[in-house]
């Protein structure tokens, strides 16, 4: 049933994405051949009018072909017949839905458990936030130039960016109720006991409802922020030498994910699974449309580049070398899949 579950999520996602792409295509006129979840041979397909509808064998992403898309065509509901602004619409719509999925579904996390903070509820004897002058009580908002606005926005960036001195600012409230902005730099200290470097901020953890729809929305919104900047500062750690193949994860890999986080959340009832799911979903969508905006050929933000380019120029980029530089990048996303599921499989058995 859980092995289900996350093939089910993993689809929806995906299927959101491409619909992004399907949606903004139709409402901007352009004809759309093949809507399809998965890539490879068909399993099922059926048509209706001029688009073809399929499910396919690998589940690796998905794909909205539209007319036109990677080669010149006569026919006015040609994609590069259209122009340039309703082109990036279509190709910015996929990360745009998977970000608004990750929005509605924090919605409802944050509705249901609460809201974060970044409340100093102590700090460590000898450590630097203690020298620093932070007490119990003030609230953290920046790090490095990077707003926060919850506890794990600190300590995530802490454990991203180790033994890298910390421009901190707070903010402390007065007994006169007015409050003060206080700023220090921060060089964590290495701690043997938990083997990472630590500031000696000790977070109020607990979790406060939001007070109004209002903050709800803005809550959700730092929510989603909180995922996209986990998938960036992950590619962080991946460059500078601190994660190895093995941190690596695609389909499988997620699907076995999503399988034990069911099984382990299962003894605390069906509630406490559907929040887990749902908080992973929220990392999976961000995670999906941030890594697609990446300027890469074959990503959607391969092809904002050359859109933005021919916007700058006043003129496209030449069609067959843009569609060469493309199936050069589906060729190696290709081979990094195979990679990642030869990887997800190895770890597996």
């Amino acid at each position: 049933m859980s092995l289900l579950l996350a093939v089910l999520i993993l689809g929806v996602i995906i299927l959101i994405h491409e619909f992004g792409h399907f949606l903004l295509a139709k409402l901007c006129g352009i004809g759309v051949l093949e809507f399809s979840l998965g890539m490879g041979p068909r399993l099922l397909s059926f048509q209706k009018g001029e688009t073809r509808y399929s499910i396919k064998l690998l589940p690796f992403g998905g794909s909205c072909m539209m007319l036109g898309e990677d080669e010149d065509a006569s026919d006015p509901r040609a994609f590069n017949n259209k122009p340039v602004f309703s082109r990036i619409l279509v190709v910015a719509a996929g990360p745009v839905f998977n970000f608004l999925l990750a929005f509605l579904l924090a919605m409802i996390l944050v509705g249901t458990t609460g809201r974060a903070t970044a409340r100093v509820a102590d700090v460590q004897e000898g450590y630097p936030a203690q020298a620093a002058g932070i007490q119990a009580g003030d609230v953290i908002t920046r790090v490095n130039g990077r707003s926060v606005h919850s506890y794990q926005d600190f300590s995530f960036y802490l454990y991203t960016h180790p033994n890298r001195e910390l421009a901190v600012t707070w903010k402390r409230q007065g007994e006169d109720g007015r409050t003060q902005t206080m700023k220090a730099s921060i060089t964590p200290m290495y701690s043997q006991e938990t083997g990472q470097y630590l500031a000696g901020v000790v977070f109020d953890a607990r979790l406060y409802p939001a007070e109004g729809f209002f903050q709800l929305m803005l809550q959700s919104v730092y929510e989603v922020q909180f995922w996209i900047r986990y998938v960036l500062d992950s590619f962080y750690m991946m460059f500078h030498g601190m994660v190895s193949m093995d941190d690596l994860s695609g389909p499988v890999g997620i699907v076995s994910t999503i399988d034990t986080t069911v099984e382990e959340a299962s003894p605390y009832g069906m509630g406490a699974v559907l929040l887990m799911l749902i908080n992973f979903s929220i990392l999976l969508n961000a995670n999906l449309g941030a890594l697609n905006l990446f300027p890469l050929p074959a990503l959607d933000g391969g092809r904002l580049v050359f859109l933005f380019l021919e916007l700058i120029r006043g003129k496209p980029i030449d069609k067959e070398l843009e569609g060469r530089v493309h199936m050069l990048g589906l060729l190696i996303l290709l081979a990094l899949m195979v990679l990642i599921l030869f990887n997800d499989v190895r770890k597996l058995i």
